[in-house]
């Protein structure tokens, strides 16, 4: 059985993974880098609850380097926040005081090892590690690292991207459990300067530890709004559970890239990451 204790050490693992387990705003990833010699910059907020617990990060910042063709690395380092329920009927979970502060650290490395043609999706990874950084004793840290490691696909068609896959999150700390998680997300641009998408995201359970408690797979809608400088973007997500334990998902970011040797047309415009255009989340451990 878990303590109120390790129930509030969750809150680390919840928001120090926001783009991490998951494409910004998204919870889905895919699986293409940044290009070689470009740079991503992220500043954003999210929270993911449930009747159990509400977990959030911000201020938050993400940084993705595009180190070598095909491979981006990635950290994020959050503030992170806790609000337990302290409801009796779901004891032993969701109990102990709010706790504000530094979270744990998340390093990643994105590979493609499948390029897109004409017939076949690109296909590749993004493993992550949760650096114990947040301080564990206030609920701020699990104390231990962990890790996620996803197989993602992508295709895209005309205005239209779709990409998804799924894989394991390893937790090996008192209090959780190993889990899989699975997601797909469809996406479309609306002329130069909106993209919008809607994923399907499922996460089995995490341990009693934890704020989810049971599986759930949620429904989120979200895209992106291109500022008049196309490297400048505002991120949204709003996502709601369409089967299993109750649980609410949201973010809002802003995202700026910039980079040498640029191979696109004049006009093009970039997008993050995780939206399926050259190159998250969650905050969570699965987003």
């Amino acid at each position: 059985m878990a303590t109120p204790k390790s129930t509030i050490l969750f809150a680390a693992l919840l928001v120090a993974s926001s783009a991490a387990v998951a494409g910004p705003p998204f919870q889905t990833d895919d699986p293409e880098p940044i290009d070689f010699r470009h740079y991503e910059f992220y500043t954003f907020a999210s929270s993911d609850g449930t009747g159990v617990e509400t977990d959030t990060a911000g201020p938050a910042i993400e940084f993705n380097w595009g180190a070598l063709p095909n491979v981006h690395l990635h950290v994020i380092v959050p503030a992170a926040a806790i609000f337990p329920s302290n409801n009796p009927a779901l004891a032993p979970a969701g109990a102990g005081p709010r706790a504000f502060g530094l979270g744990d650290i998340e390093l990643g490395i994105k590979l493609r090892f499948i390029q897109e043609s004409k017939h076949r999706p690109m296909v590749g990874t993004f493993t992550m590690f949760e650096l114990p950084t947040g301080d564990a004793s206030k609920g701020l840290g699990v104390g231990r690292t962990w890790y996620k490691v996803p197989l993602w696909a992508q295709k895209s068609f005309g205005p239209w991207t779709t990409y998804g896959g799924g894989g394991v999150t390893v937790v090996p700390a008192p209090g959780y459990r190993n889990f899989p998680f699975a997601g797909w997300l469809v996406q479309r641009d609306l002329g130069k300067k909106v993209t919008l998408g809607s994923e399907v995201f499922y996460h089995g359970p995490e341990g009693l530890a934890t704020a989810q408690t049971r599986p759930a797979t949620l429904v989120d809608v979200g895209g992106y709004y291109k500022f008049r400088d196309p490297g400048f973007q505002l991120l949204f997500c709003y996502g709601h559970t369409a089967v299993g334990q109750t649980e609410n998902y949201a973010y809002l970011g802003l995202y700026w890239t910039w980079g040498k040797g640029n191979d696109k047309k004049p006009g093009d415009t970039d997008t993050p990451a995780g939206m399926a255009f050259n190159g998250l989340p969650p905050p969570g451990l699965i987003r």
